[in-house]
């Protein structure tokens, strides 16, 4: 017997579960699905009679290390921050641990464990981070295998609301963690561009003009991820010139955010007076704070006017006038922004997200300069099946699989950027409808 264990079963869970519940009944594995709010968990698991559903605190080290013990594969969609203590079970216990998300500092220091007991710990293989190492390594390797040396990769990637559920003044509703919306690009970004380090700010992210055309389909604006200069020795090419990776979003979006951001509304630096009991009072009391009383006051002026300015137009979606109460236990301007944010942008149960991913290769080959890109565009089914799900969980699952059938032999600590791992994977991926388009430019 054959057991799977997963972490979590939130969001990004579903088509992953789905996918493994196939497997399990063709190869005779059973599945435990664990997570803190049991009836998430047990709606996932349905009457499939080789998964089983329990409810876990996985701070209880007791509980988390039985479970650890009884599995042979532990799959983690756990918030990134929560991984090294399972990381930690896995290796004591020898269990092999796949999980979506980046390899930080502490997972790296685990790394001589993990190869010393001989363990196979993939990380990173989800969407972005994923999809996009297979997809681009997959093209990278194919233009040097020709003889080619690349000069110029620009990699973006986005998730999206689907046209035909477009219809809110920010072309945007949440189909990830909103935490990462509200702080997204905090970090500012830093990539290089024409042999050239280029470091960004926050305060200037958010930069309407940046633009990329999808094949077949709109035009989308871009900003700048956090740093992009990391992933050139990750993917060798040290020769190339340009080399950023970005966001994608509706160029609205980025016209609005921009205002937010200007607003200081994604900020951690003010704690809310416990008087002031709606959006409404916090807003004009921290637009005042902030030196922007008179940009608060536009808003109001804004409520009665038949017509406005798009950015003041999106604030005033949000709810930043609204007398509403703010919920219990929020104190911090982000914490607020959030709290409209999953009100607003929210997806209602027949909208579909959209994943854009799109790669821009150029590079010199027998004298001449050529270019090639590869990009998929998925649409989802509903608010539980969507894009994002299908394209976070599937690699997961698709890894998880072969791992149990022994097509992956090595041991170590690994992320999805060898061609003995992405061939396989994404092959599997393409027979799912997430298939990677190139064409030569």
């Amino acid at each position: 017997m054959q057991n799977i264990l997963l972490f979590g079963a939130g969001k990004s869970s579903s088509t992953l579960i789905e996918y493994l519940k196939v497997s399990i009944e063709k190869n005779g594995w059973y599945l435990t699905i664990a997570d803190m709010y049991l009836p998430a968990a047990q709606q996932k698991a349905g009457n499939h009679e080789g998964v089983k559903a329990t409810a876990l605190d996985i701070h209880d080290g007791e509980a988390r290390a039985t479970l650890i013990k009884s599995a042979d594969v532990v799959v983690s969609l756990l918030p990134p921050s929560l991984h090294i203590e399972v990381a930690k079970d896995c290796i004591q216990y020898e269990k092999h641990l796949l999980t979506a998300s980046y390899v930080d500092t502490e997972m790296e220091k685990l790394k001589p464990q993990i190869a010393e007991k001989q363990l196979f710990f993939l990380c990173e293989m989800g969407l972005d981070p994923g999809i996009d190492h297979m997809s681009a390594m997959k093209m990278i390797d194919e233009v040097k295998e020709a003889g080619g040396t690349i000069t110029s990769f620009q990699s973006h990637c986005g998730g999206l609301i689907a046209p035909e559920s477009d219809n809110n003044l920010w072309h945007y509703k949440i189909t990830w963690n909103p935490a990462n919306v509200v702080n997204a690009g905090k970090a500012g970004a830093v990539f290089k561009k024409d042999g050239e380090v280029q470091h960004v700010p926050y305060q200037q992210l958010f930069v309407p003009g940046n633009y990329v055309d999808v094949p077949g389909a709109d035009r989308l604006a871009f900003y700048p991820n956090r740093d992009s200069i990391s992933y050139i020795d990750l993917y060798q090419l040290p020769e190339a010139k340009t080399f950023i990776r970005t966001t994608l979003r509706h160029p609205d979006f980025i016209l609005g955010w921009r205002s937010v951001v200007d607003a200081g509304l994604t900020d951690a630096d003010l704690i809310r007076d416990k008087n002031l009991t709606t959006y409404r009072e916090f807003y004009q009391h921290y637009f005042s704070q902030k030196g922007n009383a008179e940009k608060f006051q536009r808003l109001l002026n804004a409520e009665s006017e038949k017509s406005s300015d798009i950015e003041t137009a999106q604030l005033l979606f949000l709810g930043l006038t609204e007398r509403e109460p703010i919920p219990e236990g929020l104190v911090y301007p982000n914490e607020i922004l959030q709290s409209l944010l999953e009100k607003k942008l929210m997806m209602q149960p027949a909208d579909k997200d959209r994943v854009v991913m799109l790669h821009e290769l150029g590079y010199h080959l027998n004298g001449e300069e050529r270019g090639l890109t590869g990009f998929i565009d998925i649409v989802g089914d509903d608010a539980i099946h969507t894009a994002m799900a299908k394209t976070v969980g599937l690699p997961l699952a698709i890894a998880t699989e072969l791992l149990m059938k022994g097509v992956f032999v090595n041991r170590g600590l690994f992320i999805p950027t060898a061609k003995w791992i992405y061939t396989p994977v994404l092959e599997r991926l393409g027979a799912h409808g997430i298939v990677f388009r190139e064409a030569l430019s």
